[in-house]
């Protein structure tokens, strides 16, 4: 199950490319947040009439000739679009790091924007994912340490993977962070 939080705001950044519809916007979702975490229609469709009632989106209609030939002659779909409330509200959550930005979830919701991100924003995300990520690994090695003469062979395999892949992780933040520090804050190279 996808955060609340998280869903909202990626709903949000996803239609600040243009109006869509639900299904290609529940797509859309399940690309960017994994195609395993839980995205049914009864998580989407609650969370777009929370933001309707918020002004964050409205409901749109499309003429005929503004709708892809996939859907012409079909029934109508909802058409959302993002309001200048919404707008602002993505803008500040974008630009808001904090706890809720470095854990898995959260940080791959603002790796999908960070193009829009401020790189001052950008650059405490990725310290604070840094610094989450050490703790993780550090548990994680600990736990493969301790538990090392009692996992059979799979589950050995699984823990050495995922100790791998969080040490994959922090040198790939080593080089983003190296490559934030040396651009000015209009994105040109120091």
């Amino acid at each position: 199950m996808v955060r609340r939080d998280i869903l909202e705001f990626a709903i949000l950044g996803i239609l600040s490319d243009g109006p869509i519809h639900g299904y290609e916007l529940r797509k859309q979702l399940t690309e960017m947040l994994g195609p395993f975490r839980s995205l049914s229609y009864g998580t989407v469709y609650p969370t777009l009439r929370r933001l309707v009632n918020r002004s964050a989106i409205e409901p749109v209609s499309l003429t005929p000739a503004d709708q892809s030939p996939a859907l012409r002659g079909k029934r109508a779909r909802i058409v959302y679009a993002l309001t200048a409330e919404g707008k602002e509200e993505f803008e500040q959550w974008a630009n808001k790091p904090g706890p809720n930005s470095w854990d898995d979830e959260g940080f791959a919701a603002h790796m999908a924007f960070f193009s829009r991100t401020e790189r001052r924003a950008r650059l405490r995300i990725l310290h604070g994912r840094r610094t989450w990520l050490d703790d993780r690994l550090a548990a994680l090695r600990a736990a493969l340490t301790e538990s090392r003469d009692r996992l059979d062979p799979y589950a050995l395999s699984m823990r050495t993977l995922g100790v791998e892949a969080a040490e994959r992780e922090m040198r790939w933040l080593d080089d983003l962070i190296d490559q934030e520090e040396r651009r000015n804050d209009d994105g040109t190279p120091r």
